[in-house]
């Protein structure tokens, strides 16, 4: 019995290797926050190795992203990621999205709950294990960026609106 078990097993394990999900490598950078903002070097080098990889349209894959399940795992996570911040369609949401996103950048960084500490556990991607100093030059970034944005904008236009609720 339990032979048929792992059989069936390991069966399973073969047959999902070929069902295999999208990969998000578009690169469309029409939008792109550099397209508007300044990113100086410095930021760029930084959001690209922390944060691209979730947060845009071009993920640069690890070699175990061609396993599944894991695969499905990772795209699962690239979309959600995107779906809450993407770096490739920044500027094409409204002007208080954009602000509200720059806020929540700050926040998350300084919360440290960006970059995920599942994505830089057992040294995997290094790159996105931020130190203090590097996570400060983000936070000052992102304020800058809300900063340049109240100068450019009227107040009421940098914040979301919710629209209202029709009476039961």
């Amino acid at each position: 019995m339990k032979k048929k078990i792992l059989l069936a097993l390991l069966a399973t394990l073969v047959i999902i290797q070929f069902i295999r999900p999208e990969k998000n490598l578009s690169g469309d950078q029409t939008f792109s926050i550099s397209k508007k903002y300044d990113v100086p070097a410095e930021v760029a080098t930084m959001m690209e190795g922390a944060c691209y990889n979730c947060h845009s349209n071009k993920t640069e894959y690890p070699w175990y992203a061609n396993v599944q399940p894991v695969a499905w795992w990772l795209a699962d996570h690239v979309n959600e990621g995107k779906k809450e911040l993407n770096f490739s369609n920044f500027t094409s949401r409204k002007i208080a999205v954009q602000n509200k996103k720059f806020k929540e950048i700050a926040e998350q960084l300084e919360e440290k709950e960006m970059p995920l500490p599942s994505y830089t556990w057992l040294g995997l991607h290094p790159e996105a294990n931020l130190t203090e100093a590097q996570r400060q030059t983000l936070i000052a970034w992102a304020k800058t960026q809300m900063d340049t944005l109240k100068a450019q904008y009227p107040a009421d236009s940098l914040i979301l609106k919710r629209p209202p609720v029709a009476p039961k």
